[in-house]
């Protein structure tokens, strides 16, 4: 059977990289898939590329109206939410001698608002027994030169995991982070400037991982899986890395 048989998920951020991999994934175990997207051209794309059980909907996590449209849109097809991964976000890199309010706002607005508030707006809809997976970075516990704030933004959400797994324990709702390593996907060859860069930013992330090179989408939406069914059934408030060994090695 299945593992997310007759269940229903959320994937914000869910157009491209890790979010469409896991949506994908969750699709393919059996669940409705609510994806979210800021840019409708890519939304349509994943929805053609999910190719069932997909419902997508344009919107920003930061921007709380566009919230409020995901959950009516969840609240109206009747069967509430069984797996809120919690994924968008993203960063820039940006030196201490450079940070602008701008990027400092835009960052936390992404990372840290958008998930406090996805996940709050869907507290009425999640059923008993959910499973809540946000998304960490390994940054947050590394010194990486110019992404201190991203880097920040994802500690915040590592804190957030643990209380709010203690706060949803009578709900039997799970709460766990996801961390993955460095993972080829658009938001990390989009930090580059040109295509050449981009190729080197690889190659230096990848001699940055014991396992010699970066994982893909599909092998960290696997954890997302795990983390999504009953197969984790007796975690909450932990962390899983999915990182090649980069921070364990």
């Amino acid at each position: 059977m299945a593992q997310l048989n007759g269940k229903t998920a959320l994937v914000t951020g869910g157009t491209t990289g890790i979010g469409l991999a896991a949506a994908r994934r969750f699709a393919a175990e059996g669940a409705h898939v609510f994806i979210t997207g800021r840019r409708q051209q890519q939304l349509d794309e994943a929805i053609s590329a999910i190719g069932r059980d997909v419902t997508g909907i344009r919107g920003d996590v930061s921007n709380l109206d566009d919230l409020d449209r995901v959950i009516d849109a969840i609240t109206a097809r009747g069967a509430g939410l069984d797996v809120l991964f919690a994924n968008a976000g993203g960063g820039e890199f940006a030196p201490l001698g450079s940070i602008t309010v701008e990027h400092y706002t835009d960052t936390f607005d992404s990372n840290v608002r958008g998930t406090v508030f996805t996940v709050q707006k869907a507290l009425p809809v999640l059923n008993d027994g959910a499973s809540v997976i946000l998304s960490g970075s390994t940054a947050a516990t590394k010194g990486t030169p110019a992404f201190g704030v991203y880097a920040a933004s994802k500690a915040a959400i590592r804190s957030f995991g643990r209380t709010w797994a203690a706060e949803l324990t009578g709900r039997g709702i799970r709460v766990n982070t996801l961390i993955p390593g460095p993972t080829e996907t658009p938001g990390i060859t989009g930090l580059a400037a040109s295509p050449e860069e981009a190729a080197g930013l690889l190659q230096m992330l990848a001699a940055t991982v014991p396992m010699g090179r970066m994982g893909q989408p599909e092998e960290i939406a696997n954890a997302a899986l795990f983390l999504a069914s009953d197969q984790s059934s007796f975690m909450t408030g932990d962390e899983i890395f999915v990182d090649g060994g980069a921070n364990q090695v």
